[in-house]
């Protein structure tokens, strides 16, 4: 009983540091792809479904800019050490035109939006409770982009725009299976043994005779 606790705890605090990892990647927009959308070129679950959200006006545009900022900040740090204004983040990320762009990308990518859907609600949950929903998102990601580069043709895509993975995609798909917690007393408990049936006596003396 002792080996299990000292199991279940492990992986309990596993699952909670790669569900930090994980949220960091989305939030913090770390590029896992780039993949045609609606704003032009999307590396980030978080990317496709800010402009989902801003075209369909699902969600209020200060909460979509708010899930935005601290990606757009992190990545003014690193690359021009400047913090980006509040009213320009639309501007960076070229979404002021988004409601008027052709849904038609985002039709052909379903599995993508679907699963970038996912892995932000999934980072954002996972913070609190650690569930299934980022490993949902990430393999609907992960095969949709497999789909696309079997179904298009490298010859006949642009090579500015053509589906990408980086490594780091790798990382968030590792980190979205060991989130997920695991009964360990079930992992670890075997199957139960089975009663040996034992011949009736009365069969037995037949055989006998």
């Amino acid at each position: 009983m002792a080996n299990v606790s000292t199991s279940k705890g492990r992986w309990s605090n596993l699952s909670k540091y790669a569900s930090r990892i994980f949220f960091v990647l989305i939030f913090l927009q770390v590029p896992l792809f780039r993949v045609p959308c609606r704003s032009g070129m999307c590396s980030t679950p978080m990317e496709v479904t800010s402009s989902q959200l801003i075209s369909s006006e699902i969600f209020p545009l200060p909460l979509v800019k708010a899930m935005l900022y601290p990606g757009a900040v992190a990545n003014g740090l690193v690359t021009s050490r400047t913090v980006p204004s509040w009213d320009n983040l639309l501007n960076i990320y070229n979404l002021t035109n988004v409601k008027e762009a052709s849904a038609v990308t985002d039709l052909q990518r379903l599995e993508v939006l679907a699963g970038s859907y996912f892995s932000v609600a999934g980072a954002l949950i996972g913070i609190l409770k650690p569930g299934r929903m980022s490993m949902f998102g990430t393999l609907l990601i992960v095969w949709g982009l497999i789909k696309e580069g079997i179904l298009n043709k490298p010859t006949k895509v642009d090579a500015e725009r053509a589906v990408y993975v980086y490594p780091t995609m790798l990382l968030a798909l590792v980190c979205s299976f060991m989130s997920v917690k695991y009964d360990m007393k079930k992992v670890t408990r075997g199957a139960p043994a089975r009663p040996v049936a034992k011949p009736l006596k009365s069969s037995s003396k037949a055989k006998l005779k």
